[in-house]
């Protein structure tokens, strides 16, 4: 590893410090490097707070003037909730700026660049691009396309069941794979399941990690059949609970709901169920980044169905049922030519299971 992909690195570290706690600005990492030697570091830490070269900069004092600056996004060039970054780095006297990535946000899309280059510094983009890249990966999708970035997340054995013929689920993964999803939902904005595994599973969907966050809590729940007893509405948690249900929801039951600390959001139907695209519209404007489904088969079923998966990440733990509901319930093809195809990204194994990440291809032509 060269000099400056060390230091882009530490970049890409600070950056990491803040994952899920910046919406709706992406996460930002920045190190200033003079002489060799790493004199200033500092990270984009929530929306409306410094941006990470503001933070390496007051970190660095009178030693950021001549010093290089690697930053994983291009700086911004205009006046938001801060000042822009491009003056802040004029001002300072920065010798040079490596940056991870130019900005996709039409707002910036290298105006920052051009302001640096154009008041005398030199601007080289890289080194680690491609990791840059990936380390804004669902903020790039939300400025693009206007919805949140959904990571489809299933827990499945090795011939595709997530619970025996009895409902019986627990657990088809072992421990690491399970500390890798709590490390997930750290990072997301929002985890949504349907009602159908609130009952079953009864579960929290908070991030118990050390120093972890817990994201919004969004439950499909057409006809708000969900008990007010429910543990996600009940046990002790910094995370809210969003009831999705198609309207106009029954008064008594949101009422009941509203009572138990739920906010219930009513959508437009989609086949008498929760309008996905609907809800991921509503969730956007609220600032929600990224999601991660977490089920059950017919809620992994409606999102590809309607093309609204972007990530698919499936954790097959090394049993085999024989027989037990599938993990999705998506309809069938008639022919292979119809079938929804996936580009597989990678695959690991993580303590004895096997996780498979792979992109859906969206255009089957």
């Amino acid at each position: 590893m060269s000099a400056a992909e060390s230091f882009m690195r530490r970049a890409i570290e600070e950056a990491r410090k803040a994952l899920g706690r910046t919406s709706p600005n992406p996460p930002v990492g920045a190190v200033l490097v003079k002489e060799g030697r790493v004199v200033g570091v500092g990270h984009h830490a929530r929306a409306g707070g410094p941006h990470a070269e503001a933070a390496a900069l007051a970190d660095a004092g009178e030693e950021a003037r001549g010093a290089d600056l690697y930053v994983t996004l291009e700086p911004c060039d205009h006046q938001g909730r801060t000042p822009p970054c491009s003056a802040a780095i004029v001002r300072a006297g920065v010798a040079r700026v490596f940056v991870g990535t130019p900005d996709p946000n039409p707002i910036v899309s290298g105006r920052g660049i051009q302001r640096l280059e154009a008041e005398g510094i030199p601007v080289e983009v890289g080194p680690l691009e491609a990791e840059c890249e990936a380390l804004i990966e669902g903020w790039t999708s939300f400025i693009r396309s206007g919805r949140p970035w959904v990571i489809a997340k299933v827990a499945a054995t090795l011939d595709g069941r997530i619970a025996t013929r009895t409902g019986d689920s627990r657990w088809i993964t072992g421990d690491e794979a399970r500390a890798r999803v709590h490390r997930l939902r750290d990072e997301v904005d929002a985890v949504i399941v349907g009602r159908g595994t609130v009952e079953a599973d009864d579960p929290l969907l908070t991030a118990r990690i050390p120093g972890g966050r817990d994201p919004l809590r969004v439950i499909l729940d057409s006809g708000l059949g969900i008990a007010p007893d429910a543990k996600l509405l009940t046990a002790p948690s910094s995370a809210k609970t969003l009831i999705a249900c198609v309207g106009p929801a029954a008064p008594e039951r949101a009422d009941r709901l509203r009572a138990a600390g739920a906010e219930v959001v009513e959508c437009a139907s989609w086949g008498g169920r929760v309008d996905l695209a609907f809800l991921l519209a509503h969730l956007a404007a609220r600032g929600v980044v990224q999601v991660l489904v977490e089920g059950g088969a017919r809620v992994f079923g409606a999102f590809l169905e309607a093309g609204l998966v972007d990530r698919l990440l499936v954790h097959y733990g090394p049993v085999v049922f024989g027989g037990g509901p599938a993990w999705t319930d998506a309809p069938a093809v008639d022919r292979v030519a119809d079938a929804l195809r996936v580009r597989f990204e990678r695959a690991e194994l993580v303590g004895g299971d096997l996780l498979v990440d792979a992109r859906p291809i969206r255009d089957r032509g």
